[in-house]
């Protein structure tokens, strides 16, 4: 009997600063957890990153090594990496509907509502995700 993979879904600075080599803002236990999910096929990249992503770079608050098509093609292409849209309706209507308190920034809400719908952990340092997990809504690596 095979135990179905841990997921852990990387928040978009977390996959940005391990796409770019940048461990050091990635605390051990968070990248020792990554690893794991990593061996298992169980990280996690949600489609809502490359857009907010592709926001940053085309307001200059991010400057990447590559052009953002190549950047983002060789950062997804890990074989122990799936990206995940937005093909779930469920996900999109959560999103919307986050039990408890939470913030308006619609990539957060994408993400914390793709997370739950996987039963993810989220790995993140957004400290309003993190505060929103201590009310039980989502599990978060980071905290």
């Amino acid at each position: 009997m095979t135990t179905r993979p841990r997921y852990v879904l990387l928040d978009t600075h977390i996959w940005l600063w391990a796409s770019l080599g940048i461990h050091s803002k990635i605390s051990t236990v968070t990248q020792k957890a990554l690893e794991d999910a990593a061996v298992t096929g169980g990280l996690l990249v949600s489609i809502i990153s490359v857009w907010e992503i592709a926001l940053l770079v085309s307001r200059g608050k991010v400057a990447l090594p590559a052009p953002l098509d190549e950047w983002t093609q060789i950062a997804l292409s890990r074989p122990d990496l799936r990206l995940v849209g937005l093909t779930r309706p469920g996900v999109v209507i959560d999103s919307v509907n986050l039990p408890g308190e939470f913030h308006g920034d619609p990539a957060d809400r994408f993400l914390v509502a793709t997370a739950r719908a996987h039963r993810a952990k989220l790995a993140t340092y957004d400290r309003k995700i993190i505060e929103y997990a201590r009310g039980g809504y989502v599990e978060v690596l980071g905290a």
